[in-house]
């Protein structure tokens, strides 16, 4: 038994004159023999800490965790769907956390994409200012027929002669007139608002803050005119906070944009889930658990990432656009690594990458119009 016990280590902290007989962490008993707890992984070592500890133990992880990147990326790059394998298998000390690498290789990414682009600088073009984007995307036309279908709200013939009169005087735009007359009697408006379903009702005074707040000037709800007879409730708050957003949206899109990128790296960790269960259901008939299709799948994206940082890097370095060719990479890469996982034929693999690929398409569409819709809505 003595000769099987691992050489002792005569010097620094884990010399044999530190060693202790008790853990200091967790107080798990420990021998003379143990660098380290087997209970709480802590050293044992009853040596005071020194700066120079301090700087060895630093560079000593740093180094032992450069090493499982250097590892992963080369197993990534060289080995499609042998990381997954080896992780599965219980090998997973000479790689990074599949979850937390790819966190860190998407928010590496989105910032590089954020701040090169300079989103902030299309705020100049908001509205109110001049050049708005809005403006350059075209304009809304209402006549009265469309604005009496859109408003589902009937019109007055006083107010529709009111619209005649602004069309002919031809001093303020189509939106101006739906405005003037929405604030022309606001509390008999607000109430009718009541009338509709739940979507048009919340919808509709959306539109009836952002014309108030344009108006008058409101920028919090507790400042809405008491006259307005507006009852403080979660609904009418909530609409009232979508039209805050919605009005720095038109003002400020460039800090809309910057800020939905910001926040794609977390919509990854809740869109990979759902994906991860149409794998699963893919290949049902394997025995893997729902756990090692999602590893499969963090892998997969994180090389996905790493190819996007090298196509962003050779673009900015050589000012032309790869892309499309490190997409066609990926593209084989992601066939190579479900055949060398999955271990199934090249027809099954075929048929099965091109259902996952569209459902990994339709998913990616809806997660980024609720992203955008909810952005937009909280900004």
């Amino acid at each position: 038994m003595e000769k099987n016990k691992p050489t002792l280590q005569q010097k620094g902290r884990f010399g044999l004159q530190y060693r202790g007989v008790e853990c200091k962490n967790c107080s798990h008993p420990l021998d003379v023999s143990d660098k380290y707890c087997p209970s709480c992984s802590q050293a044992n070592s009853t040596k005071k800490l020194t700066l120079k500890d301090f700087i060895d133990e630093f560079f000593a992880s740093l180094i032992s965790y450069d090493s499982r990147i250097l590892k992963t990326l080369s197993a990534l790059l060289t080995k499609p769907g042998k990381i997954t394998q080896d992780y599965i298998a219980g090998k997973r000390v000479s790689y990074t956390n599949p979850f937390r690498f790819l966190l860190s290789l998407s928010i590496i990414y989105f910032l590089m994409v954020n701040f090169s682009n300079n989103f902030s600088d299309w705020d100049k073009y908001g509205v109110g200012k001049e050049k708005s984007i809005w403006d350059k995307m075209g304009t809304l036309n209402f006549s009265t027929d469309d604005f009496v279908q859109i408003d589902s709200i009937p019109i007055k013939e006083e107010e529709k002669e009111l619209i005649k009169a602004l069309d002919t005087l031809n001093i303020v735009s189509d939106l101006a007139k739906r405005d003037s007359i929405m604030m022309a009697n606001p509390i008999e408006h607000f109430s009718k608002l009541n009338e509709r379903s739940l979507l048009a009702r919340f919808g509709g005074k959306r539109e009836f803050f952002n014309v108030l707040m344009e108006k008058k000037k409101i920028y919090g709800f507790e400042e809405i005119p008491a006259e307005l007879n507006i009852d403080s409730t979660r609904e009418n708050k909530a609409a009232f906070n979508a039209a805050r957003s919605y009005l720095r949206l038109k003002q400020q899109p460039g800090s809309f944009f910057s800020s939905v990128i910001s926040r794609l790296p977390f919509v990854i960790f809740f869109f990979l889930p759902v994906f991860a269960f149409f794998i699963w259901l893919a290949y049902i008939r394997k025995k893997y658990t729902y756990t090692e299709h999602l590893v499969f799948s963090f892998h997969n994206q994180s090389l996905l990432f790493i190819l996007l940082i090298i196509s962003f890097l050779v673009d900015s370095i050589f000012n032309i656009y790869t892309g499309w060719l490190f997409f066609f990479i990926f593209a084989i890469y992601l066939f190579l690594a479900m055949r060398k996982f999955y271990k199934q034929g090249f027809f099954k693999t075929s048929v099965k990458y091109i259902f996952l690929n569209t459902i990994f398409f339709i998913l990616a569409m809806f997660a980024m119009a609720i992203l955008f819709t909810g952005s937009a809505f909280t900004y």
